[in-house]
């Protein structure tokens, strides 16, 4: 392959209800990556308002919002008027279909328990080799930690699908992927398929995700990548989700959202980060804005994509140097804390929902302002400027 997995608003908090065993569980072990997420799951909570635990059997249901009710009164004592408190990201009845999770550890899981959190029924594509780690791995537990939600359930995955998002239909496929024993077993994986077997068991969903990308050449300086390689990169990681898009738009219901995975490498020099991965992150940001006006006027569909700051994700272990990146984050963004992947999750949680109605075309950055800088603080140039810093 090809393409493997890449990673509020609130006016009045209102906690969830919850034991405090729970909240204690919550806090304590709902981890992504290196960093433990209660906080900021706990904000999610209380701008999602999600009620009293449940527990699953089947599929994820949100239960029902339970608001405290705000009275105000007028001019009068005998006028009362009711507001919910807060401002809720309710995802409730909607459904989405998130390409490129493969272990619990990335963006695209986190975005998958932001919508889950949100109330949002979660379909999952998997890239074909890995599917079977992927499936045991949830049928025997081992991501449950990962799975624990705000209210203290475990976030329900209805459905996962064989993916391969570099194929867009079978006649697609070369001869020896199709002889390739880590394909053995799986059948309807191009995306074509998996669009056309989503309409046959659900009929249509609301939100799209992509968060794939594969560069085979990414250590390679840009001079020394092949032609083969930079296509690749290209294809599996910025052309991959035009393909989706292209293919599952028809089954989007009006007022639907879709969101992408990229990075600051599109627009700024990222030694390290080769073999056309820049370049591909720089389509997929310029096919945003494209495809937010194609997908606009035809289909009522909002398009946007999200520059994530660094993560210490397997995908991302790849590339070599992930925690020397990290640490320039940390030395040089505004904000001086090492990113978490559900900060991604909950941002497209808010894209995905009505309160971003008039937001399209976008690159929205979630990387702690680093994209703000526009020289490295950290240097010994700036030794004798006093620019405050956070010991870390």
């Amino acid at each position: 392959m090809a393409a493997t997995a890449a990673t509020g608003l609130q006016i009045t908090a209102v906690r969830p209800s919850i034991s405090s065993t729970r909240r204690l569980l919550k806090a304590s072990v709902v981890s992504v990556g290196a960093h433990t997420i209660g906080t900021s799951w706990t904000k999610l909570a209380s701008i999602c308002h999600i009620s009293s635990v449940r527990c699953f059997q089947c599929k994820f249901k949100s239960s029902p919002a339970n608001f405290g009710n705000v009275i105000t009164r007028a001019m009068s004592d005998s006028i009362e008027t009711k507001h919910a408190a807060g401002l809720p990201i309710d995802l409730k009845g909607k459904r989405a279909f998130i390409a490129g999770v493969a272990d619990d550890n990335g963006y695209g899981w986190a975005i998958a328990k932001s919508l889950a959190a949100a109330g949002a029924e979660i379909l999952v594509g998997t890239w074909v080799p890995a599917l079977n780690i992927f499936e045991t791995s949830l049928r025997r537990g081992k991501f449950d930690e990962s799975r624990i939600l705000p209210n203290g359930s475990l976030m329900e995955i209805t459905k996962v699908y064989p993916l391969d998002a570099v194929y867009d239909n079978p006649e697609d496929v070369p001869e020896d992927v199709k002889a390739n024993k880590r394909y053995a077993g799986s059948s309807n994986w191009t995306v074509k398929e998996v669009a056309e077997v989503v309409k046959q068991d659900f009929g249509s969903i609301d939100i799209l995700v992509h968060s794939l990308a594969n560069g085979p050449e990414v250590t390679k300086p840009l001079l020394e990548t092949s032609r083969k390689g930079y296509l690749a990169a290209i294809s599996a990681s910025s052309y991959s989700y035009v393909s989706l898009l292209k293919h599952f738009i028809p089954i989007m219901n009006p007022g639907g959202s879709s969101i992408s995975l990229t990075y600051i490498a599109s627009e700024r020099i990222i030694p390290g980060y080769g073999g056309g991965m820049s370049s591909a992150k720089a389509a997929l940001e310029s096919d945003t804005r494209v495809l937010a006006f194609e997908a606009g006027r035809k289909h009522k569909i909002r398009v946007n994509t999200i520059s994530a700051g660094p993560l210490r994700s397997r995908a991302a272990k790849a590339i070599g140097f992930i925690d020397t990146m990290i640490e320039y984050s940390l030395a040089n963004a505004p904000l001086q804390k090492e990113l978490s992947a559900d900060e991604v999750g909950n941002t497209a949680a808010f894209l995905a929902s009505p309160l971003a109605s008039a937001i399209t075309g976008c690159v929205l950055y979630v990387d702690n302002g680093l994209n703000a800088m526009g020289v490295g603080v950290d240097s010994p140039l700036f030794k004798d400027l006093d620019i405050p810093k956070d010991k870390h």
